[in-house]
């Protein structure tokens, strides 16, 4: 199994940002420190349920998976980076406390490079963090302006030397394409500057105007928005993935790119459909085909017990997916991948030969070029092909059943 921390606070949201955050002025260092003892007594609450074969609150799964091993943490955001080295160790020691963490577990932290010192980072090395997620974004200082990002492009270069001095050999950045203002020749020298610091991981994704933020208000109506049209957003798109091909890293989901061996072991156990328990509030979880909440109150959550968080009192939208919706979550989220799906990976979960239950769809995608198989027997297995992915929310939506 997975596990997932989320941190909801920041100095201030960026201005293309919905997730669930608070910023500075609507959460000070008080309520941050609640939030974190409150977040390690779920931890340990939940601890105790899943990983020592208690069972669980009604309308949860009834046999948790006794002794679960956990293959990866993810601390994220918000951003993590704002608490201090102390906040990091009571998390990090409740983690371990409570779950059997493998020995070679990946442990991502989310930094951004305007909450970012030397003593934090030194901390997270010190509690066995291997794995640092920069939000760049941009190595352009009028689109982070745009964006709202608190930091420079000078200041993300100080945080990924200080990463790199106290010993962090795996390092992802984030970029986004499609900004505001945004031409093909400043994305590719965003690519080109951090290409050259050779991190390990590269993320790169299109910018979504999402409702409810304040892009959806400057840009969300038809026509208002100073945006890269949608031939330029393609092209760059395409240019990401060569360039980046170019420099060593290959695509191994949509949009995302690793140099070999490098790839989030976190986000694959997602698309694999590896159970994953989300911590803090809002945080999802998928637990042996139970998918649920936490609740998206901060004033609920500090409220809580841990007798409250032992029950589940903290869980909204319990839902329990049938065989076909599991069908549906193998197939749309394992296809984002380029590797693809396994035939024999199918036949193990659900018993059935996929052909079987996708023959229609696969049938029209191949005939179409947006999909292919490849290897035999026990290795055969299905992949969008390059067309495939460039229009995978049509490709992938064939496969709701």
């Amino acid at each position: 199994m997975e596990l997932y921390l989320h941190i909801p606070f920041c100095v201030r949201k960026c201005f293309y940002c919905d997730f669930l955050s608070f910023p500075e002025e609507k959460a000070d260092g008080k309520i941050r420190q609640r939030y974190v003892d409150k977040l390690a007594e779920e931890i340990r609450a939940c601890g105790k349920r899943w990983s020592t074969g208690q069972t669980g609150p009604k309308n949860l799964p009834e046999n948790p998976l006794e002794k679960a091993e956990v293959t990866s943490v993810f601390i994220g955001g918000g951003t993590p980076s704002l608490l201090t080295p102390k906040q990091i160790r009571t998390l990090m020691w409740a983690v371990r406390e409570s779950f059997f963490l493998t020995a070679d577990a990946e442990i991502t932290i989310e930094a951004n490079p305007g909450a970012f010192d030397e003593a934090r980072v030194q901390c997270w090395r010190e509690e066995g963090i291997n794995r640092l997620s920069l939000g760049l974004q941009s190595a352009k200082q009028e689109e982070l302006r745009c964006l709202g990002r608190i930091h420079s492009f000078e200041a993300f270069l100080d945080s990924f030397r200080l990463a790199r001095e106290a010993g962090f050999e795996n390092i992802n950045v984030d970029l986004m394409s499609a900004l505001p203002g945004q031409t093909s020749d400043s994305f590719r020298e965003t690519l080109k500057k951090v290409t050259e610091l050779a991190p390990e991981h590269i993320s790169a994704y299109s910018l979504i105007i999402e409702e409810g933020t304040p892009f959806y208000e400057w840009y969300g109506e038809e026509g208002a928005a100073p945006l890269p049209d949608e031939e330029t957003d393609r092209r760059m798109y395409h240019e990401t993935k060569e360039f980046l091909a170019a420099c060593g890293y290959h695509r191994y989901e949509i949009s995302n790119y690793a140099r070999p061996g490098r790839e989030c072991r976190h986000n694959i156990g997602y698309w694999n459909g590896t159970d994953y328990l989300g911590l803090g509030i809002g945080a999802a979880s998928l637990m042996q085909g139970e998918r649920f909440a936490v609740t998206t109150s901060l004033e609920a959550y500090l409220g809580y017990s841990a007798e409250d968080f032992a029950q589940g009192h903290q869980y909204r939208n319990l839902e329990t997916l049938t065989e076909n919706e599991r069908m549906e979550e193998f197939m749309f989220l394992g296809l984002r991948m380029t590797e693809g799906v396994s035939a024999a990976e199918f036949k193990y979960r659900f018993g059935r030969e996929l052909e079987s239950v996708y023959w229609e769809p696969l049938s029209k995608l191949e005939e179409e070029g947006l999909i292919r198989q490849y290897g035999e027997g026990k290795e055969r297995k299905f992949c969008l092909t390059e067309y495939g992915l460039d229009v995978s929310n049509y490709a992938l939506a064939e496969f709701l059943l």
